[in-house]
């Protein structure tokens, strides 16, 4: 394929973005070459500035459930538009969309919408210091929650010795606060709690992790992060930006059976617009301002337009037929590729849950962010290459979950999984 307009595109935004970008996953680093500039998206597909069309696995890095330019979605953005885009007022639809979603939810009762996954993770976090009057935190490595202070930590010299700062601008008063475990190692997590006993407010996880690609939570893993919450008096925090109302109407804590304290949303909540929300039940909720101390605010949250089109996005995954049609589909490329790598000998190990699923160059399986990190990122980047000139647009990073559309035919299928074969042959 030829990238002509996209590389001067990129040249020129170098000038005045910081990388050409304004998120730094789209600079292609962890893959090497210049990114492509989209001009349009439709159903599955991203065409390029070059007029090139992609079969697209990023979709918005999740949010385009039903694929992109949903005509729903677009009419509902395209009618409250033209009433005004911003009031800074409450609206009627703000009620609208929080009753739908509270419905659809497990163990919540009331949402606060906000604009970004970064800020209601941020914001869930303040809310459950609020409401245990705690300082610390559990997160875990490889989990990524958003670019606020307290998650840009990494493990220092092991996985339970304080955090240190992972970007220059985080003080290190704040990652004394950040206690890293190590995913699916409930002991790394159980050895927090006796080492910090009374001072943690909360666990915050991805259920299902997608910042490492795509790895799934170990048989009992979530139940038992829900009992040492109970039994330390903690908060259990479900980062849903990626699998809320994706892998289920009511996400992870429907799927595994599993309810956490707070629960955060991005992107799929307001239909692909900039949006996010963390919901709780009352009692915790009450925490918030204006009924309570913990502050939060935010001028463009609730945005009608955000509002609009989430409301009738929300609206389509009511049904449960998409569900099973994703993980169908998402089930059938699995297979699809894991023939084709196994035909070529290419080492690698395939993590899928729901419609969300990644490929590993790795020689182990991968079920947590060390094991992660073992894969071979030369052979990512030349599958990566290879499938983009195929046509095929995955994240440009091996450390990203690939999110499918069911606007996906199988003869889309079939092509990715052609492209696969072409593509192992040459690793």
């Amino acid at each position: 394929m030829i990238y002509k307009r996209s590389s001067a595109l990129f040249a020129a935004a170098q000038k005045v973005l910081p990388g050409g970008v304004n998120s730094p996953v789209r600079a292609f680093n962890a893959v090497g070459g210049n990114p492509i500039f989209v001009e349009r998206a439709e159903g599955p597909y991203l065409y390029d500035e070059d007029g090139n069309r992609f079969i697209d696995y990023i979709n918005s890095w999740g949010p385009m459930i039903l694929g992109h330019a949903y005509a729903p979605v677009v009419n509902a953005v395209k009618e409250r538009a033209e009433k005004g885009t911003s009031f800074g007022t409450p609206t009627a639809l703000e009620t609208e969309i929080a009753n739908l979603a509270v419905s659809m939810v497990p163990n919540i009762d009331k949402i606060r919408f906000v604009n970004s996954g970064t800020e209601a993770c941020m914001s869930a976090v303040r809310l459950a210091r609020g409401y245990t009057q705690k300082d610390k935190i559990i997160k875990f490595a490889g989990c990524y929650h958003g670019h606020s202070d307290s998650f840009l930590i990494q493990a220092g010299s092991g996985a339970v010795t304080f955090g240190t700062p992972n970007s220059p601008g985080v003080t290190k008063g704040t990652a004394k606060d950040t206690l890293l475990a190590t995913y699916n190692d409930i002991d790394s997590v159980q050895n927090l709690f006796d080492e910090n006993e009374d001072e943690i407010a909360c666990i915050i996880l991805e259920p299902v992790a997608g910042n490492m690609g795509c790895i799934p939570p170990s048989a009992g893993f979530l139940e038992q992060l829900r009992e040492l919450c109970d039994n330390h008096k903690a908060l259990l925090v479900f980062d849903e930006v990626m699998t809320g109302f994706r892998l289920a109407k009511g996400g992870a804590q429907e799927l595994y059976g599993v309810n956490a304290d707070i629960v955060t949303f991005g992107k799929v909540i307001g239909g692909g617009l900039p949006v996010g929300a963390f919901a709780a039940r009352n009692e915790i909720m009450d925490h918030l301002a204006p009924e309570g101390p913990v502050y939060q605010a935010g001028t463009l949250s609730g945005n009608p337009l955000a509002m609009a089109a989430g409301l009738a996005m929300l609206k389509e995954l009511e049904n449960d037929e998409v569900y099973a049609s994703l993980k169908k589909k998402t089930a059938y490329l699995h297979e699809g590729m894991e023939e084709k790598l196994k035909a070529a000998k290419v080492t690698h190990t395939i993590n899928r849950v729901g419609s969300m699923i990644s490929v590993h160059f790795s020689e182990t399986p991968v079920t947590d962010f060390e094991s992660a990190a073992l894969g071979n990122n030369e052979t990512f980047k030349k599958f990566f290459h290879g499938m983009l000139n195929e046509g095929i647009y995955l994240a440009p990073s091996a450390f990203e979950t690939w999110f499918l559309t069911d606007a996906l035919s199988y003869d889309d299928l079939d092509e990715t999984i052609a492209a696969c074969e072409r593509v192992a042959k040459t690793l």
